[in-house]
């Protein structure tokens, strides 16, 4: 261990070129706040005129070696005012920080730069990385759900799976991914970044913070700053987790006596003959046999240290994961780094690195429908042949033994992606007030994928003849594919910053670049009239294996560059009154003429009201701020259908015969219209901040509106001619924000704190085409009057329990019914059940979603909680729906109608009866729900502790994540994304398990 340790510090040496003092003089002591008394770990204890330092702990206690008597310390941390005490013959000097009114205690980062908070008048909400660190999550994004008001993250059970991200609602038809920025450079994920080497994330929301980023704003952005070293500090951390996930909630499905029972009932209804259950005898839970306790491992190293003219900082990540399904393995390797050279005091050059190498699931990547839809009778494996049993002949074409795909199907796809994301820049500071910062970024992704199709054997006792052996998959194939991302940013950023009598004016003007693009190949080769291809990933090479008249190959490729230039000013009165504006102005390659460039801006004003002198006497509050903000911004987020908008691709038209030869004939897939551009969101909100109870509850409300235009939607031919494509849509989102937060330091010892935010969604398309132009996505639709993605259909109206009861209920004209069937609602009153009685029946995006944290801190212990949910959003139930084989039946259906009175909601069992599988309220069901997100808790040894062991601080932690989900949904999880126009579609959705973890933390 020494020697590691030894090892770590000469690398450390090596990039800072650390010089070490002699020891003479030990200082020891505490750093708390001046206002309230609360500890200040993290705070920076230097000796003046040195870089030579150390951080308090985390109970805010430091040491510090001085070399004389003579020697001054500097006590400092952001937001707070320094301070400078001569040591003389103090062996304990205990320290109370007094808050730096101006500062107001944070610094977040903006569009292009950083701001204080009290300067802004926009919503950005600062999440601190080490809130997420010790989260069991390979993307940081995932560890944000019900953390922010107006935030929507809807997380998959699936390792790596990026999730499904809103911010204040679904802003258009075509794309609602927000914008995210790392270190300055924009991009559409952060799936490279390792959580651990996380300073923070900024959630920037309003239109006053997101028109600077022009047509990538309307959705809202993420910003995140990785972590830098600190001046005077030399710092390695090491972290590691470990633990294990399962299903928590499984769909509960009939076992092999109740599906007996069903399914005879069923073929009596349906009058058909009796199944012959004699080769069918099992009773299988094929949830069991697919799923597994996945084992996880996180590891992190970082080591940061710096000079008065360098700054070095390097994170190395490691994750292992496996999935709740057996032989699901994620895997990731991630490397960052950062190191800044301060040339002169007017003068720095530095770069950024972040490595990523990852080996996620692919094309082959596993599913949980077979394991619900696979009726329970049949065996899992037959032990005289060696092979996996066969499935009923009444689903056998359609589901394959779940086993089938899960253990032959295993290790047959190899992935692997790769990013590399750097940049370099160069800072000089001239004229006192001036800063110019060039920088240029660079993103580039690389992926391979090869997969393999074996050859597939099941036991079927069915078959006449002694062998038994069924054939099910009689041809090899190999799959390949390649593909790259690449990605070009430059920055030149010019700013003036000046402070004169009682104005504050920081002036920003610039040039911005951005290019992307993607590439990729593929292709096919199939066994054919060959051998088999062998079950050998170093055969899985299209060109050398297989029939070489099966290959076929495929390519596509884009690229896209923008050209900006953008504005902003922040000025304030006095520190009252404040005005923020913006002015971006953005240039496409997508577009012609008239549309190509497109002017984005926004304005906000803030008034301080504490900083008046009326306020001066009251002692509530401590803080209180009234902003609003208004703007327009762009999206150019959007489908990759519409990549190039103005430039249709052909499609196959009417063919044409010249003489002997038929010629196929091409069209436009639409017509372009000449004027078009990227959508745009004309949004406004207003809002109060305050801190009052000398700042113990701070407290935020906001009021939110969005309306957004030119949406890009099909306008359709008349009478079957080339639709048209043009801007008409319009999609309004509104709605309320409130965030609070209580922290309070009871004892020296004890503290805790308390925090929650609550949000309202409204979502409506006001227009979209034509009129009664609808956009159908499976079970989801979007119209005219409705939210994006509403669920359409039949109201179910209870169980036709008699022939007598038809007489009485309005007529069906949808089709014949019988007792026993669903009966239909009359919405429009007109005495009969028509397509005109359909309606909205659901609604995926939820009233309201809402967040809390509760923690306490005792000593060395802490302890935290982390709960969110949902509420006033349904699910579509599709998984089940469909009657083109026998599926096995959930245990709701125990409860079907078998005679009067037996059921009024749970229909016949026959899947003849078409009316019975129609769109309808039958088919949804409730997606509210509350979670217990994260419980943690953890120990945090005391410096005295660990004195001997040369350690500077030490944590041990236990964490439980998803620890219970209330809900009435019957699915895995009620927490379920989707694409743009169909979310909230239950298909069989990935389980979101249950994690426990053990973590250590340490720094030396």
């Amino acid at each position: 261990m020494k020697t590691i340790v030894r090892l770590l510090y000469m690398i450390v040496f090596l990039f800072c070129g650390f010089i070490s003092y002699g020891q003479e003089i030990s200082v020891s002591g505490k750093v708390t706040s001046a206002s309230d008394g609360s500890i200040l770990p993290g705070a920076s204890v230097l000796i003046k005129g040195t870089t030579s330092g150390v951080p308090t702990d985390a109970e805010g206690n430091f040491t510090i070696q001085v070399p004389s008597s003579q020697a001054v310390l500097v006590f400092s941390m952001i937001g707070m005012t320094a301070q400078e005490i001569p040591v003389g013959t103090q062996t304990t000097i205990n320290v109370a920080l007094v808050e730096d009114a101006k500062a107001l205690g944070e610094v977040v980062v903006i569009g292009y730069g950083t701001a204080s908070k009290r300067d802004l008048t926009g919503s950005i909400v600062t999440i601190k990385g080490a809130e997420i660190a010790d989260k069991p999550s390979a993307n940081p994004i995932t560890s944000l759900q019900g953390k922010v008001a107006g935030l929507s993250v809807v997380n998959s059970g699936r390792p790596g799976e990026e999730p499904d991200v809103r911010i204040r609602g679904t802003n258009s038809i075509n794309g609602v991914k927000p914008v995210y920025i790392v270190d300055g450079i924009l991009n559409d994920n952060i799936n490279f970044i390792n959580p651990a080497d996380i300073e923070s994330i900024e959630v920037l929301k309003d239109p006053s913070s997101l028109a600077i980023f022009g047509v990538r704003g309307a959705n809202g952005a993420i910003a995140v700053t990785t972590k830098k070293a600190k001046a005077g500090q030399l710092n390695v951390n090491f972290n590691s987790s470990v633990g294990i996930k399962q299903v928590s909630d499984r769909i509960s499905m009939t076992n092999a006596a109740q599906f007996k029972e069903l399914y005879n009932e069923q073929l009596a209804n349906q009058g058909s003959a009796p199944y012959n259950y004699t080769n069918w005898t099992g009773d299988t839970d094929w949830q069991d046999q697919i799923f597994q306790n996945g084992f996880l491992n996180y590891n992190n190293i970082s080591i940061s240290g710096a000079t008065e003219k360098n700054r070095f900082y390097m994170g190395i990540g490691t994750v292992q994961e496996e999935g709740v399904i057996k032989h699901e393995k994620y895997g990731k390797l991630t490397l960052n780094i950062n190191d800044e050279l301060q040339v002169n005091k007017n003068l720095k050059f530095g770069m950024t690195f972040s490595g990523y190498r990852a080996t996620p699931f692919g094309d082959k990547k596993k599913n949980v429908g077979g394991a619900i839809l696979a009726a329970p009778i049949a065996p899992v494996f037959n032990d005289q042949y060696g092979l996996y049993h066969t499935l009923p002949d009444f689903q056998r074409a359609q589901v394959n033994n779940p086993l089938v795909d899960v253990e032959l199907q295993k290790r047959t796809e190899i992935l692997r992606e790769y990013r590399a994301v750097g940049s370099i820049y160069g800072e000089l500071t001239f004229l006192k007030d001036f800063t110019f910062r060039a920088s240029l970024y660079a993103d580039y992704g690389f992926n391979t994928i090869r997969n393999y199709q074996p050859l597939v054997n099941t036991y079927n006792p069915e078959i006449v003849g002694e062998d038994k052996t069924d054939a099910v998959v009689r041809q090899t194939v190999v799959n390949q594919k390649q593909n790259i991302f690449p990605k070009l940013q430059q920055d030149y950023l010019l700013t003036y910053k000046k402070a004169f009598g009682d104005h504050d004016l920081t002036v920003l003007g610039g040039i911005t670049t951005y290019y992307r693009g993607f590439e990729e190949t593929s292709s096919t080769v199939r066994q054919g009239s060959s051998f088999p291809i062998p079950n050998d990933p170093r055969f899985w090479y299209t060109d050398n294996v297989g029939d070489a008249a099966t290959r076929t190959g495929a390519g596509s490729a884009w690229e896209s560059a923008t050209l900006s230039y953008l504005g902003r000013i922040l000025y304030n009165y006095q520190g009252k009154y404040l005005v923020n504006a913006s002015y971006r102005r953005d240039g496409s390659s997508a577009f012609l003429g008239s549309g190509r460039w497109q002017d984005f801006g926004a304005v906000g004003l803030g008034w301080v009201v504490s900083e008046e002198d009326f306020f001066k006497n009251q002692s509530v509050f401590d803080y209180l701020k009234v902003k609003g903000s208004y703007g327009i911004l762009g999206n150019q987020n959007i489908d990759d259908k519409y990549r190039y908008p103005a430039y249709p691709t052909l499609t196959a038209a009417n063919s044409g015969v010249f003489g002997e030869n038929i010629v196929a004939g091409l069209q436009n897939e639409y017509i372009a219209d000449p004027n078009l551009h990227w959508e745009k969101v004309l949004a406004y909100e207003g809002g109060v901040e305050f801190n009052m109870l000398k700042n113990r509850l701070t407290f935020e409300a906001n009021y939110y509106n969005k309306l957004t235009k030119d949406i890009l939607v099909l306008v359709p031919g008349i009478a079957g001619t080339i639709p048209g494509l043009s801007n008409l849509g319009e999609v309004k989102n509104h709605g309320f924000e409130f965030a609070a937060t209580w922290n309070q330091d009871v004892t020296d010892d004890f503290s805790y704190s308390i925090s929650g935010n609550f949000t309202t969604i409204n979502n409506k398309v006001q227009k979209l085409s034509t009129k009664g132009y609808d956009i159908i996505n499976g079970a989801s639709r979007t119209t005219e009057g409705f939210p994006i993605g509403y669920f359409w259909g039949y109201v179910h109206d209870g169980i036709y329990q008699s022939e007598a009861e038809f007489i009485k209920s309005p007529v069906s004209s949808i089709g014949e019914v019988s007792p026993g069937d669903i009966k239909y609602k009359d919405v429009n009153g007109d005495g009969f059940i028509t397509e005109a009685d359909r309606t909205l029946i659901g609604n995926p995006t939820p009233d309201f979603t809402y967040g809390a944290s509760v923690s306490a801190k005792y000593k060395g212990f802490d302890v935290g909680v982390d709960l969110n949910g949902v509420y006033g959003n349904e699910i579509f139930r599709q998984w089940n729906r469909s009657t083109f084989a026998q599926f096995n039946y959930q245990t709701e259906r125990l409860g079907r109608w078998n005679g009067q009175g037996t059921s009024n909601w749970e229909p016949v069992l026959n899947t003849s009866r078409a009316n019975n599988y129609l769109p309808s309220s039958y088919w949804i069901e409730d997606g509210s729900f509350f979670r217990i997100r994260n419980v943690q808790l953890g120990y945090n040894f005391s410096s005295q502790a660990l004195k001997n062991l040369r350690l500077k601080s030490l944590r041990l932690y236990v964490n439980a994540q998803n620890l219970k989900t209330f809900t009435n949904s019957t699915g895995f999880t009620p927490e379920i994304g989707g694409n743009t126009t169909a979310f909230g579609v239950d298909n069989g959705t990935y389980p979101v398990p249950v994690i426990y973890t053990f973590g250590i933390n340490l720094n030396f």
